[in-house]
């Protein structure tokens, strides 16, 4: 019998009970499911007038309000990958729905454009066109945020007061009744509910008091649920007082202050509300406009909010665009269906679900089920639920949206950050939600293009060891406006010198720019003498990349260079290494280039330290230097016959002796020689007698405390100066041991040099007079 390779996977999964343990995850499990049964309820409570408002907004039958929210809550909420996003019908969406119905003539053909957007949108998410969303600037995304939270609090006042002339859920500047958003809270002040106001003042204190007791906050009742319940409880009490004569008929909460569904006495009755759409109109080319119009604005909302809510989401999870567009085109292809206005992402109802705890998608659904549930079951009861009370939950998600620290973050971003934000606050505000937007990405873009023009392009010159070469580094996104500037870029490459078009970071390059490069590189850099490199362009461009000057170390370059001119190179690209700048090397090129021969400039015997790359701390590439390399970089037989072969054979002009900082080899050393032990009797490794007494030679004993006491003495800078010291010898015993290399040293062929190279900073320090003795005092100093 041949043994399955799942089952053997189960089979170690329970042999390991560790692994698998029922009891922790169901405990979990279960607080999710609560966690977004709660978020599910709190979000339809919110849900239920702003469904019937938008629909009224957008002069549609209230009823295609709430089956919109079941469709966004149940078909795009099982679809979308988002675990916070809930969607529905929109008050971005209301303008367009009420001119396409007018334009359309029957609410019944505009289902049939709503069909149809919705196939729409499925192939925009099919073909990938979601990732559009990536390219939304960050703070014209926190600006739709901190706007919405501002919305909601202006908004939400005349409710909170009793003054509900207004569908709920209008999110627009100007207002059906002829009002504006400003125009309408002048209004509430003048026309108090008294038990309304009463209810959404107490509801408010509620919730700002529980999210800032305790007590209150580690209560299992959600604050949200609470504040429906205390706001039910006092309408009922209100009622009492009003029919006993304890109150007048101004304390009365009318119909109009409360929750407004249908009713239906019936279930023949509620099915006969459902709509259907006209595809007799399909030969209309007026359907298809629509259709084309409400996709585009219901997927550009979509994205917009699904960026939004994973902004906000405390887990920080990613919504993938694409499956999203699917998921709202199912969503309205059933909306057109059924009978319900268009649905998109909804950021006021996906952040009321943040703020309730919701933790997965299953709050999105749960929210749907609800609707659908009331509608048919509890309508009655729903319709006691005061609208101030409500208004408070709202109002109290927008002071977190619009939080001061958002604002704060933004001002000490600077203002190519700050006025996009604070336009796109104000475009939404004083417009609607798409128009401020678009408002937004526009300054947005205009701050884009003025960085283009201050810095289009990164010129660095580089400093190569056969020569410099100018260095023009292309941005992620190359338009029109990058023309110029790479224009004048290149007309400063002088006559006969180097330039490299580095194209690695770039993203896109628009067509006029290729045809500069390749205009540049056929006609005008040969006409000038200019050797033109190219490096990173994409394989559809049709520009391989061609490095003409010469990066690394050649026959002819070591001929050329002295001693002097070697440490020079080493110098300027310690430089760039401490500074970040290194050359930018084409290494697999200098590997094919380098393995028929190789011609290094000098050989550098430094310690086995991996915090030490010699190739790194000096900016080199393949083929540049020898490197020797041993604990302490003290010197051998074996390791000077290495640079005697490096300098008499291969030609290399410089001998240089690397110690570092913090050296665990130094430090080993002067442990050892304070415990007046041999290596091998302090450690198993035996082999480490003969290095460790080599640098003990280095080592002043006026500079070490007495009884290992370290008290008042920097061990480091005890341990940094032995390291120095050991370089200097290391040095000397090069000259006094290997007569080879000190002939020519003599003849001025090979210069000796020792460095010293500090880990923090990434300097190093060359020995201006390597045979040197210190001074007498110089370790002794350090004391």
């Amino acid at each position: 019998m041949v043994a399955h390779p799942t089952f053997d996977y189960i089979c170690l999964i329970f042999a390991n009970h560790r692994a698998l343990d029922f009891r922790r995850m169901l405990p979990t499990a279960s607080s999710k499911l609560r966690a977004d049964f709660i978020a599910g309820l709190v979000v339809f409570l919110v849900a239920l007038p702003l469904c019937l408002g938008i629909a009224v907004a957008s002069d549609a039958p209230p009823f295609a309000g709430l089956l919109a929210g079941v469709v966004g809550g149940m078909v795009v909420g099982s679809i979308s990958k988002s675990q916070t996003s809930v969607s529905g019908p929109a008050a971005g969406l209301a303008a367009v729905v009420s001119a396409q119905i007018a334009e359309l003539g029957s609410f019944e053909t505009f289902l049939l454009a709503v069909f149809l957007a919705g196939i729409i949108q499925v192939v925009l998410g099919v073909i990938q066109t979601g990732e559009i969303a990536a390219f939304f600037p960050s703070s014209v995304i926190k600006g739709l945020l901190a706007a919405i939270g501002i919305l909601l609090i202006l908004k939400q006042f005349p409710h909170l007061f009793g003054h509900d002339a207004d569908p709920e859920g209008e999110m627009s500047f100007y207002q059906p009744d002829s009002e504006t958003t400003f125009s309408e809270l002048g209004a509430t002040l003048g026309k108090l509910h008294p038990a309304a106001s009463v209810i959404g003042v107490l509801s408010l204190v509620l919730m700002y008091a529980w999210n800032r007791l305790p007590s209150l906050r580690r209560s299992p009742v959600p604050p949200q649920l609470t504040v429906v319940a205390f706001g039910l409880a006092l309408t009922w009490l209100f009622k009492k007082f009003v029919t006993t004569g304890a109150l007048d008929k101004s304390w009365l909460v009318t119909k109009s202050h409360l929750v407004n569904i249908p009713v239906s006495d019936s279930a023949r009755d509620l099915f006969a509300v459902f709509t259907h759409p006209d595809f007799s109109a399909l030969g209309n080319s007026a359907v298809y406009v629509s259709a084309i119009t409400i996709a585009a604005v219901a997927s550009l909302e979509a994205l917009l909010n699904i960026e939004a809510a994973d902004r906000i989401d405390p887990e920080q999870r990613t919504t993938p665009p694409n499956r999203e567009l699917i998921a709202q085109g199912f969503g309205n292809i059933v909306g057109g269906l059924v009978g319900a206005i268009p649905v998109t992402s909804e950021i006021v109802r996906s952040s009321v679900n943040i703020n309730a705890g919701g933790k997965t998608q299953w709050s999105i659904v749960t929210h749907g089920a609800l609707l659908a549930a009331a509608v048919v079951a509890v309508p009655g009861l729903l319709n006691q639920i005061p609208l101030a009370c409500l208004a408070a939950i709202l109002i109290i998600t927008g002071s977190k949206l619009a939080s001061p620290a958002l604002f704060r973050h933004m001002y000490r971003s600077g203002w190519n950050q700050l006025l996009p934000f604070l336009v796109t606050i104000g475009a939404i505000v004083l417009t609607d939600l798409l128009k401020g937007v678009l408002i937004g990405l526009a300054v947005s873009g205009l701050f884009i293009m003025f960085g283009h023009f201050r810095h289009p392009l990164r010129r660095i010159e580089e400093n190569h060891i056969a020569g410099k070469v100018l260095r023009i580094e292309l941005p992620s996104q190359v338009t029109f406006l990058n023309r110029a500037a790479l224009t004048r870029a290149l007309d400063a490459v002088p006559r006969g010198g180097h330039a490299l078009i580095d194209a690695r970071m770039a993203d896109y390059i628009d067509p006029d720019v290729l045809g500069l490069i390749r205009e540049y590189e056929k006609l005008t850099a040969p006409a000038r003498g200019v050797h033109l490199s190219l490096s990173g362009f994409k394989d559809h461009y049709d520009l391989p990349d061609r490095i003409q000057y010469v990066d690394f170390s050649t026959r002819d370059l070591q001929t050329l260079v002295t001693p002097e001119d070697v440490l020079h190179i080493l110098r300027e690209g310690n430089e760039r290494f401490r500074n970040g700048r290194q050359l930018t090397r084409d290494l697999a090129r200098q590997r094919d280039a380098t393995a028929a021969g190789q011609f290094p400039l000098a050989v550098v015997l430094s310690c086995i330290d991996s915090r030490a790359p010699v190739e790194l701390v000096f900016d080199l590439g393949v083929g540049d230097v020898f490197v020797a390399r041993i604990a302490g970089n003290v010197v051998s037989e074996r390791v000077i016959g290495s640079m005697e072969y490096a300098c008499a054979v291969a030609g290399a002009k410089l001998v240089l002796v690397m110690g570092h900082s913090a050296c665990g080899a130094v430090t080993a050393a002067v442990d050892l020689h304070l415990a007046c032990k041999k290596p091998s009797e302090a450690t198993p490794c035996h082999n480490l007698d003969s290095l460790v007494a080599n640098i003990q030679e280095s080592i002043d004993p006026r500079a070490l405390p007495r009884d290992c006491n370290w008290d008042g003495i920097d061990k480091k800078q005890v341990v940094d100066e032995v390291s120095r010291e050991n370089v200097r010898r290391s040095v000397r015993a090069v000259l006094n041991q290997s007569q080879t290399i000190a002939e020519m040293a003599a003849k001025g062929k090979v210069a000796v040099f020792g460095a010293f190279y500090d880990l923090q900073t990434g300097e190093v320090e060359f020995f201006e007079n390597a045979l040197s003795e210190p001074s007498p005092g110089a370790i002794a100093s350090s004391r």
